[in-house]
């Protein structure tokens, strides 16, 4: 195990839990826009999530794919798929949700202030004091927050959207260098081919999942009381998020297989 668990492993697994833990807390943001009336800072402060996320993604894949030359010679495949499940994770997300609602209010009124400056709203609060604001905002999650939340407030097709779009992401990138060394001899198509994988999961987000939430939003602004209804998004789009989490350790290895026939094939 010891073997197993190494330094660039745990470093990559911290790079992952941040990224995760960003795409995840991103859907407090339109909450916390509508509880503050300023929707549309709420919504750009969520693009930048995304797009940070996004580029830390790109910046984690060559670090993952490095950890094939250290694995040990005639278990090249047995060991890097265990330490790839071990790669996988978002509860902390979870846990931090209604901390976020919270730091992510205050941070949209701060962002009008600033008059959209994101450099400006990191600079006003990376310091001492503004340290000491975030950690007041610490919050325990409790069973109160999902008073009025009901099966028929929750959005179950999103639900199930966004388990599959949250698997693919999750072992896109994964799965195909897993692929790379099923198909050695097409190496470079397998670890090309994850774009295209999560290119198609993001045509879903972008279609089916990001649309209802903005839809939603504008409702709550105009009608609070449609506010559960956008709690019971958020509260759908993290639990689902935790659920494709778990579904991407199912799929990993018949992904990984699908891919090396993709590379072939082309």
């Amino acid at each position: 195990m010891a073997e197993l668990i190494t330094a660039k492993l745990l470093l990559i697994a911290c790079f992952l839990l941040i990224v995760t833990l960003i795409e995840t807390l991103a859907y407090s943001t339109r909450i916390a826009g509508t509880r503050v009336r300023l929707i549309a800072t709420a919504i750009s402060l969520f693009s930048t999530l995304v797009i940070v996320s996004r580029f830390s993604t790109m910046i984690q894949q060559p670090m993952t794919a490095k950890l094939i030359n250290a694995a040990p010679e005639g278990n090249v495949m047995k060991f890097i798929e265990e330490q790839y499940r071990l790669l996988i994770g978002v509860l902390l997300g979870i846990l931090l949700f209604p901390t976020f609602i919270l730091i992510f209010s205050k941070a949209i009124v701060q962002m009008s202030e600033q008059r959209g400056s994101i450099p400006a709203l990191v600079k006003k609060n990376m310091n001492l004091r503004g340290i000491k604001r975030m950690l007041s905002c610490i919050r325990i999650p409790r069973f109160y927050y999902l008073k009025g939340i009901t099966l028929q407030t929750i959005p179950k097709r999103l639900f199930c959207l966004n388990v599959i779009v949250t698997a693919v992401f999750t072992t896109g990138v994964l799965s195909s260098i897993y692929a790379s060394i099923i198909a050695p001899e097409y190496a470079q198509a397998a670890l090309m081919s994850s774009g295209i994988i999560n290119g198609v999961a993001t045509i879903i987000l972008t279609l089916f999942i990001d649309p209802k939430a903005s839809v939603l939003a504008d409702r709550v602004v105009t009608n609070p009381s449609k506010y559960i209804y956008l709690k019971s998004y958020s509260l759908t789009m993290v639990s689902s998020k935790f659920v494709g989490t778990l579904a991407a350790q199912i799929i990993f290895l018949p992904a990984a297989y699908y891919v090396a026939w993709f590379a072939r094939w082309i």
